[in-house]
């Protein structure tokens, strides 16, 4: 598993930088959803860069309307989107619709976009649970085995908030060009030494930083705490 591991003062201001050069070039960026991307996306708001060629997507959502405070668009939106003129594309996950509607929705979108090859995001940004889960796939749940589609709803959540998800599959998100992992906490140095160490555990986050092209997982030091 090539993996590059980056301990940061401020990890969210590294990725804001990443998230802002990826747009600069027009890439498909895929966002997440919690607080420390949300930081990143403040910073991101506030760089020196062309939104407006870039298309932005997500690698899951909560089954809440938009304007929910659980929804991971809402709070990419109040960060970043809204404070971008001109704006990018925005291709948003419909959480509203429901887990099966919405992955449908969204598995449609994304065949329009890239075809009948999975999704190439130029830029795939993923947080990491403190069990060790990514986007909304949680261990030892179905979800996680699923190859024959790239997105898939999940009725039941593995950690807070226990609402529906709806979440790209692992296929969908190994196939990223440039994928990086932001996780800040002590709270989350287990899950860090479990999916990015050596000899660590089956963890959904191990599985996609394995498949990965690329994959850069930026720290704080508490969440590097246990490597």
């Amino acid at each position: 598993m090539a993996v590059e591991v980056r301990v940061l003062d401020d990890p969210a201001a590294e990725a804001a930088r990443l998230l802002a050069a990826a747009a600069s070039a027009g890439g498909h960026l895929a966002l997440t959803g919690g607080s420390s991307p949300g930081a990143a996306y403040q910073q991101a708001a506030g760089l020196s860069a062309q939104w407006e060629e870039a298309t932005l997507w997500w690698g899951d959502e909560r089954c809440v309307p938009p304007d929910d405070d659980r929804s991971n668009y809402g709070m990419a939106r109040d960060a970043l989107i809204a404070r971008l003129d001109p704006a990018p594309t925005v291709e948003r996950i419909r959480g509203e619709d429901g887990p099966g509607a919405g992955a449908e929705h969204y598995e449609r979108a994304l065949r329009a976009a890239f075809g009948d090859r999975p999704p190439i995001f130029d830029l795939l940004l993923l947080g990491l649970g403190p069990d060790g889960h990514c986007a909304s796939l949680f261990p030892g749940t179905p979800a996680l085995g699923v190859s024959d589609r790239w997105v898939v709803g999940v009725e039941r959540a593995g950690q807070p908030p226990y609402v529906p998800r709806i979440s790209l599959t692992v296929p969908a998100l190994t196939a990223a060009r440039e994928t990086l992992f932001l996780v800040c906490g002590e709270e989350k140095a287990d899950a860090v030494r479990g999916a990015f160490g050596a000899g660590g555990e089956d963890l959904p986050a191990r599985r996609v930083a394995a498949g990965a092209a690329h994959t850069t997982v930026l720290l704080d030091h508490a969440a590097a705490g246990k490597l």
